[in-house]
């Protein structure tokens, strides 16, 4: 963080004061930190933003740490939209000090206490990973529509349209979920991932949760971890686990090779986005496509029924993936 506190000094004294107000000359500068994020402020924003996501695919926000440019960027920006409850632990002091010059929103600001989870094993943190549960991320929406409509009050209706309309995607997403989750064996509704990002999915969508690692990557697996597993998954004949695409897969594939030498042959599902959306450009790289892949993915892979290309028959691929996937 020291270097951070020295590119921002360097960069403030560098940088020109950013609008405070809309023009109607140009978009709205918006810096956001992941893409789950960005999605919306895209949705909601229109062609009234312009977006620019610090985090691409595959990065694995609990562990990244911002460049020169990412503070140019930050600064430079009208507005910036983060997650919030720690999830960009390592930017998280930045985005402080900034805020107290322009609008810095953590969208997860207004989540009610009963709707954020939280884990002893992070002495009282809360659970960042609220997208998983479409529903409560759908609230989310508000929080951005309100720091727009207050940032640009001219277009408060177009921003309002956007956000009906993109919340309305959302509750047939979340029922969509719901269903194909229902058609999963009862004693097959566990799931299994590479960290605990996925508590919201269980509790949204019926199922029990394991990770490997915490809520943050930024530890290693411990044996006695990997061995707690391997005991769950044997005991309970579970049929597939998954890979995550944003963290390494050497956790789960140790998980599999514990099943394998106590006589229980154990698969890899898919691979799902947690922290990270798909490639850009993609169905997947949406928000929306992403939860589709994730939700359709783990039904099948556990046994239920769902499309082979997900709720809008966009998905590039569910069918289950192999087992030998690469570390």
């Amino acid at each position: 963080m020291a270097i951070f506190a020295i590119l921002l000094g360097c960069e403030a004294r560098s940088t020109t004061m950013t609008r405070t107000t809309a023009s109607p000359d140009r978009p709205i500068e918006v810096v956001a930190t992941v893409g789950m994020v960005a999605d919306i402020v895209r949705e909601v924003g229109g062609t009234r933003v312009a977006v620019s996501q610090l985090m691409g695919p595959g990065v694995d926000p609990h562990l990244y740490r911002g460049s020169r440019d990412d503070v140019r960027s930050i600064l430079t920006a009208d507005m910036v939209f983060y997650s919030g409850l720690m999830l960009e632990g390592k930017l998280a002091g930045m985005l402080e000090k900034v805020a107290r010059k322009k609008p810095v929103i953590a969208i997860t600001k207004s989540l009610s206490r009963d709707s954020v989870l939280e884990e002893e094993a992070t002495l009282g943190h809360s659970d960042p990973h609220v997208w998983m549960d479409v529903l409560a991320w759908s609230s989310c929406v508000d929080v951005v529509v309100e720091s727009l409509v207050e940032f640009d009050p001219t277009n408060e209706a177009q921003f309002r349209a956007a956000a009906s309309a993109y919340q309305a995607t959302l509750a047939k997403l979340d029922r969509y979920g719901r269903q194909v989750m229902s058609t999963v064996p009862a004693s097959g509704r566990v799931l299994i991932t590479s960290h605990d990002a996925f508590h919201y999915f269980g509790r949204a969508y019926g199922l029990e949760v394991f990770g490997v690692q915490g809520l943050s990557t930024d530890s290693e697996a411990g044996l006695k971890q990997i061995n707690s597993l391997v005991d769950t998954i044997v005991q309970r004949q579970i049929a597939a686990v998954f890979v995550e695409s944003s963290v390494p897969k050497k956790s789960i594939l140790a998980v599999v090779d514990g099943a394998g030498s106590r006589g229980h042959h154990v698969i890899i599902g898919g691979e799902l986005f947690s922290d990270a959306m798909g490639p850009g450009g993609t169905y997947e790289g949406t928000y929306v496509g992403m939860l589709d892949h994730n939700l359709t993915i783990v039904a099948r892979s556990l046994g239920g029924e769902a499309p082979e290309r997900g709720m809008q028959e966009s998905l590039m691929s569910s069918g289950i993936k192999s087992e030998h996937l690469a570390p």
